[in-house]
């Protein structure tokens, strides 16, 4: 066996406890000081949950997907005729989590917005 194919295998093998540490560290960090409220699996391999503070209340958003994981604070939640809708922002970008629609309840979508002008929208399915 030669040296790079030696490097190449040691790095995977640093690099998968690593990636499955991350992977499971997301959720535990939310759970010790919130409870999950939404889990979602949307198209394009988003999962988004949505998580409250026990003590202030405050909404929190966590999504992995094929594109990164991002983790996002100071979220809203409003009742649309009948169905919630999470709204949390960053910047020039807002992410909107239905929860259900009004036909199912246990589908629901995720929307980004840029600037105010939709950005993508995904079906999702409560997990």
């Amino acid at each position: 066996m030669n040296f790079t194919k030696l490097m190449k295998i040691s790095a995977l093998l640093l690099a998968l406890p690593i990636s499955i540490l991350a992977n499971f560290s997301l959720r535990a960090s939310a759970d010790s000081t919130a409870g999950l409220i939404l889990s979602t699996k949307c198209q394009g391999g988003y999962n988004i949950n949505i998580w409250q503070n026990y003590n202030s209340g405050e909404l929190l958003y966590r999504a992995t997907s094929p594109n990164g994981n991002l983790s996002l604070g100071k979220g809203t939640k409003q009742a649309t005729e009948g169905v919630r809708v999470y709204k949390f922002r960053s910047g020039i970008y807002e992410y909107w989590v239905w929860d259900g629609t009004l036909d199912n309840p246990q589908s629901g979508t995720l929307e980004v917005y840029k600037n105010n002008r939709i950005l993508m929208k995904q079906a999702c399915r409560k997990s």
